[in-house]
């Protein structure tokens, strides 16, 4: 079923986190633009440059035409489809793709503040499927302006970006693909079970089983968990964006009970962002 997404909160919420990360970047020097980040072959820029070519297609400018093919870290076609963008702006300074970034999220929420909510409402494209909206092509825009702008703030050593209504919404990107993480990326077992449980601003457990081969969420589960898996909401959109390695936070924020083989599975399968 489509999902309706209401535009008011999610246009503030997406102006909210361009101007976070116009924050981060203003007044970085050329050797902060250029410090490598957690994604293979990006520098701080890059993240930025990628965030400016999305937001200009979404204006409906064409992709620029630029050879991408020496690039080694391109892993599949939207890779190569986001690369061209980043390789037109790799040879400015960091303030001038900022000033782009500006230019370009100035643009778009003039566009978003312009729509009603039957057009968020209205059939769309996103990176999640067809048969979709336009306000949740938006939500994961969000989602992916959240990830980058945290990106950036690792790579400068800054705190991560917490802002509970950010992250709340991140988490909704989340949410949907648990069963997918458990049941066809872990593979775990019929009558196995995972509990998940979320702290941090979000402060939710999550009892998923596995039933017929499907991995669902279930609003109990009928014995102990086969595992149980306790983390922080930020841990989790890092681990689950593949952003961090796992086994750095294991014992320690990333805490696991149960079947040690199927935890260990589960969580080396946790990374489900193309």
């Amino acid at each position: 079923m489509p999902t309706s997404v209401e535009i008011g909160p999610m246009v503030e919420l997406l102006g909210a986190e361009w101007q976070a990360i116009d924050q981060t970047c203003a007044g970085l020097d050329e050797a902060q633009w250029k410090r490598p980040t957690c994604l293979p072959g990006w520098s701080v820029q890059d993240q930025l440059a990628h965030l400016v070519g999305i937001e200009r297609m979404l204006l409906g400018e064409p992709a620029p035409e630029i050879d991408v093919s020496h690039l080694d870290h391109i892993r599949n076609d939207i890779g190569r489809m986001a690369e061209v963008w980043i390789e037109e702006l790799r040879p400015l300074s960091g303030i001038s793709v900022l000033e782009r970034f500006r230019a370009v999220t100035d643009a778009r929420l003039a566009a978003l503040r312009s729509m009603s909510q039957e057009d968020f409402d209205a059939p769309s494209w996103t990176p999640v499927g067809k048969d979709e909206t336009y306000g949740r092509f938006m939500r994961i825009r969000h989602y992916d302006s959240f990830l980058h702008g945290n990106d950036i703030r690792d790579a400068l050593g800054l705190s991560l970006r917490d802002e509970p209504a950010a992250v709340a919404s991140a988490w909704l990107e989340v949410e949907p693909s648990l069963g997918y993480i458990v049941g066809r990326k872990a593979g775990f077992p019929d009558g196995t079970s995972l509990r998940l449980i979320v702290t941090g601003s979000i402060e939710r457990t999550f009892d998923i089983a596995v039933t017929d081969g499907r991995a669902a969420s279930v609003a109990t589960l009928d014995a102990p968990p086969t595992v149980s898996m306790e983390a922080p909401d930020w841990l989790l959109l890092r681990l689950t964006a593949g952003r961090v390695a796992p086994e750095a936070f294991l014992g320690a924020e990333l805490r696991l009970e149960g079947d040690d083989e199927l935890g260990r599975r589960l969580v080396g399968s946790l990374a489900i962002t193309i």
